[in-house]
Order: structure tokens, then C-alpha cells, then sequence
């Protein structure tokens, strides 16, 4: 009965949550297109296959399907104009040469935001910045029938916006919460008449998560996992997995699914969920806690979830603020591109999710280093194996800014052990499998949407290039100057220049910036000593 009243009050704060709703994005303003055909001439290839780089290619879009790629030369030498292909009267056509052109990034845990973190417009030009074609919203913090207008205007391009895919909170709407697996099939066959795209599952009771995710299945809708330490012990990733789930998000539940020697995590007997502290504290040791790396139970784990089909979407990034809270909150681009909402709301508070870093100190962050070293090695050899994983950025908590902590999720992958070409199939290809849109995006291939990116320094030699901002590097006269970014993103064939797009961010940041007067003193170097 109390487990019951939990999940009931869960929802139901959920279900509140999700009715301060922010502003709907305006009417589009910004991109170029779609064109009767648009070619893209001389650039070099970095496709979300895992192949390498090829170039000089010409890829040609016709309306906002891509219809023919060529390879037209060879590096050094001049283009015969014969091999390429020909331009309809009034093209228009992008001189790449020198450029990379890449899939347009999925970001696979794309939360659109809330009242308290900020305004679409403001969210969707930042993604948009930085390449991300495709959100997954996962639990549709706005309510299911917002997101699915937002997504339409998306289809339509009536808005600058990714496209998007709408994963409903489990139980978002049900009054008095779901409590029995009759109630989990009515509220699973209601979502999916309503036109989700999936479900957001935080845990639940397992006749209940088996009930609904045997519905969900069956309108073949995805899945995805929070496995929130309040239900985890009931059931960990590897028994949600065997049900069906078809994603899991972040790492809790994973390390449950490699006990050994326990059932549950060695939790201090002064323990309490809701102190944010505790929560995040002791999740830093919960990988020391699982079987070792490449022992009997650890790879008996892995192989049953790779046969499994199943997705990791690790978001990684988030929790990254944990291993160094010094350097996370003050990341060069809150200054300009962070809004005094967003500053507020990454403030240390013991009711603020997500900000846990009230009282952090030099142990913790060790624990949770040596945390991500474990989470790595697990992440990486998953790949390694055939495992599916995805870039998720969970962005709108922890100093965690939308496109920019993409960014940092892909550098993250990095880390792990990926190979760059590794960390762009992630982005891509892997996560339009994840979210059964392999036919339509992920890669560029004739007959897909036209969701490119094109740039002028080569993501595979720096991420960070990635960034909006871009990265330093130093010239032959040894002075440092700033190059990458974005130059284009192009979504459904329309072209948009991806450093306008960070410049209205900006701007809603300066208008937020005026009207708050004193809104300095939410940046943490502002916290006064007592």
C-alpha cells in the first residue's frame, strides 16, 4: 500500500509539472528553402555509418528528400566538371569545397523545458546550433497534446525547431497515479491513441511496468527508463530489458543488474531520497558496488543485453558536473548564452533537483570519478560487442545548456573510448535505429530527409569544433584565434545558418538579461561568503 501511494504522489507531481507549460515557438522567421533542388557541391563526407571520411562529394536534394550523392574527384586535384551533376534552373547550390558535410545529430534525451528553464524558441535555436535535427522529449514535461503541436509545426516547418518525438511520462494525466496492471494497459492504449510516440517509464511495480509495456509493444511505440532508485529493486535494467523496454536512459538500474554479492545498494542508514545530496552522493559509489569489469556476471549481464536489441542512451553528461563542480558551473558560454532563468535554476538548493552540489567537496568527486571510470569501461566495451548506444544530453539541469551540453555528451563518448567516427554514429545512425527512424535519417543516403550539417573544421580531429562557439587554435603568426561551429544546419532541405540561430539565443538572453535586474547574482561566483 505505501509503494502504491508513492507511485500515486509521483504522478501526480509529474502530472502538475507538466501543466506549466512555456510558450509555443513563433512562426518561423529564419532558414532558407525548401528548394525545388538544392546541391551541395565538393564537400567531404563524414556519414553516420562508421565509414571514413570521402570527398569531394556533391550531394543533391530535391524538395527535402535527398536524391543523389557523387563522388566528383580527388583531394588535391582539380574537379572534372563532367562527373558532376547538373543543376535544374534555379538551384540553389552551397560551395562546400573544404567543408565537412555530416548526418544531422539525434539527441535522444532532449527535454524541451519547462516554465522554470526557459523558453522553446530560446531551446530550439540552441539545438539547432549546434546540428541537433532530432529530439526525443522524453516524458513530455509540457503535457503530451503541446509537444505533439510543437511536433507537427516541427513536420511542417512552421517553426525553427528539430523534428520531434514525443515520449509521455508513464502515468502523466492518470489522477490517483497507475495502480494496477489493468489501469497500466488503459492508460498505455489511451497514450498511444493519442498519438505518442513512446513512453517515458521512471519504474513501477513489475505486474505493472509488465502489463504496460505489453500494451505499449503492441502498438509498437518505443520505450525508454529512468530506473529510479525508489523502484530499481524491483527491477533492474537486464528484467526490464527481458519485458521488452526497448532504451534505457542514464546508468541507474545497470549496476543493479550486476550485483553479486547484494540486492541492493549499500545504502547509509541515514539515507533519504529526497536530500538531493544523499541521492547524488552515494549514486557516485553505486559502480564500485556492481561485479568487476569483465568478470562471469558483469559479461553475462552485457551479452543478454546485446542480444536483447537493447539501447543505452547514456547521457553522461549531466552527472559530469559531479567530477568537478568548479569548472562545470562556469563553462565559457553561460555568460552570453544562458539565460538568468536557466543561472536561477542551476543555483545549489536542497529542493532543486539536479543541484545537488550544495555541500560537494573533494571526496565526492573522486567517488564519481572513479564512478565514470567504471561506467566507461562498461559503456565501451558494450559497443565493442555490438551494443547499440546513443548521445543523450538531458539538458535544462545541472549547468547542463541545450546544444552545448550535446556537445559535451558527445565529447564524453569520447572519453569512454569511442572512436570519433564511434562518438557520429552514436549521434546518428545508432540513434535513428533506437528510435525506428533508420529509413527517413541517421545517415545521408538517397531517399532520407535532407538533415545535414556542414562545417568548416573537421569534427574528427576536435569535437569541440562542434561547439557554436567554436575552439581556439593558434595561427602561423602565433596568435590564438577562434574557428569551428556550425556554418549550416539543414533540416527537411532548408538551410539555416547555424551562427544566426546562436545570435537569436543570445538575444533572448540579453531581453531576459534587462528585465532582471540583479539577475548577476545568480552566477555562482556571485555566492557571497556569510
Amino acid at each position: 500500500m505505501k509503494k502504491i501511494l508513492f507511485i500515486t504522489l509521483i504522478n501526480l507531481f509529474y502530472y502538475n509539472f507538466s501543466i506549466s507549460q512555456i510558450a509555443e515557438a513563433p512562426e518561423r522567421f529564419r532558414g532558407e528553402g525548401p528548394f525545388e533542388q538544392l546541391i551541395i557541391r565538393g564537400a567531404t563526407l563524414i556519414n553516420g555509418n562508421g565509414a571514413p571520411p570521402i570527398g569531394p562529394v556533391d550531394v543533391v536534394v530535391e524538395d527535402n528528400k535527398i536524391a543523389s550523392i557523387r563522388s566528383v574527384g580527388f583531394p588535391g586535384l582539380e574537379i572534372n566538371e563532367n562527373r558532376r551533376p547538373k543543376a535544374i534552373k534555379g538551384a540553389k547550390e552551397i560551395n562546400a569545397h573544404g567543408m565537412y558535410l555530416l548526418p544531422g545529430f539525434i539527441d535522444m534525451h532532449g527535454h524541451i523545458g519547462e516554465t522554470t528553464r526557459g523558453r522553446a524558441d530560446y531551446v530550439y535555436k540552441l539545438w539547432m546550433a549546434h546540428g541537433i535535427t532530432t529530439i526525443r522529449d522524453p516524458g513530455c514535461g509540457n503535457g503530451l497534446k503541446w509537444v505533439l503541436k510543437q511536433k507537427e509545426d516541427s513536420r511542417k516547418n512552421k517553426i525553427t525547431a528539430p523534428r520531434i518525438l514525443a515520449y509521455t511520462r508513464f502515468g502523466q494525466g492518470a489522477k490517483n497515479g497507475i495502480n494496477s496492471p489493468e489501469e497500466a494497459t488503459a492508460w498505455v492504449k489511451k497514450n498511444a491513441e493519442n498519438g505518442a510516440d513512446g513512453i517515458k517509464f521512471g519504474g513501477a511495480r513489475p505486474d505493472i511496468f509488465e502489463a504496460a509495456l505489453k500494451e505499449n509493444n503492441k502498438h509498437g511505440l518505443g520505450s525508454a527508463c529512468h530506473h529510479a532508485q525508489m523502484d530499481v529493486a524491483w527491477m533492474d535494467v537486464l528484467e526490464t530489458a527481458r519485458l521488452g523496454l526497448t532504451t534505457m536512459e542514464h546508468w541507474y538500474g545497470l549496476p543493479e543488474a550486476l550485483f553479486d554479492d547484494r540486492t541492493v545498494q549499500n545504502y547509509p542508514l541515514d539515507y533519504n531520497y529526497n536530500n538531493e545530496q544523499h541521492r547524488f552522493g552515494e549514486a557516485g559509489r553505486l559502480w564500485k558496488q556492481a561485479a568487476k569489469p569483465y568478470s562471469k556476471k558483469w559479461n553475462e549481464v552485457m551479452d543478454e543485453l546485446i542480444e536483447l536489441d537493447f539501447t543505452i542512451d547514456v547521457t553522461f553528461v549531466p552527472y559530469s558536473i559531479f567530477r568537478d563542480v568548479g569548472r562545470g558551473s562556469r563553462l565559457e558560454w553561460h555568460k552570453d548564452y544562458t539565460t538568468p532563468t536557466l543561472l536561477k535554476f542551476f543555483l545549489p538548493g536542497r529542493d532543486n533537483h539536479g543541484a545537488a552540489y550544495f555541500d560537494w567537496g573533494t571526496e565526492m568527486e573522486m567517488e564519481w570519478k572513479e564512478n565514470y571510470k567504471l561506467w566507461m569501461t562498461f559503456i565501451n566495451e558494450y559497443k565493442n560487442r555490438g551494443g547499440r548506444v546513443t548521445a543523450g544530453a538531458d539538458s535544462g539541469y545541472m549547468y547542463n545548456l541545450y546544444g552545448f551540453g550535446y556537445i559535451q555528451e558527445l565529447e564524453l563518448i569520447r572519453e569512454s573510448g569511442f572512436h570519433p567516427m564511434e562518438v557520429i554514429r552514436a549521434a546518428t545512425l545508432h540513434a535513428a535505429e533506437a528510435i525506428g527512424m533508420e529509413k527517413e535519417i541517421g545517415t545521408i543516403e538517397v531517399g532520407k530527409y535532407a538533415d545535414m550539417i556542414i562545417m568548416e573544421e573537421n569534427p574528427l580531429k576536435n569535437l569541440k569544433y562542434l561547439y557554436a562557439t567554436g575552439d581556439i587554435k593558434i595561427n602561423d603568426n602565433n596568435e590564438a584565434i577562434r574557428v569551428g561551429g556550425i556554418k549550416y544546419t539543414i533540416k527537411d532541405g532548408i538551410i539555416f545558418d547555424a551562427r544566426q540561430l546562436l545570435d537569436d539565443a543570445k538575444k533572448i538572453v540579453d531581453e531576459e538579461k534587462s528585465s532582471t535586474p540583479g539577475w548577476e547574482k545568480f552566477l555562482i561566483d556571485e555566492i557571497e561568503r556569510e
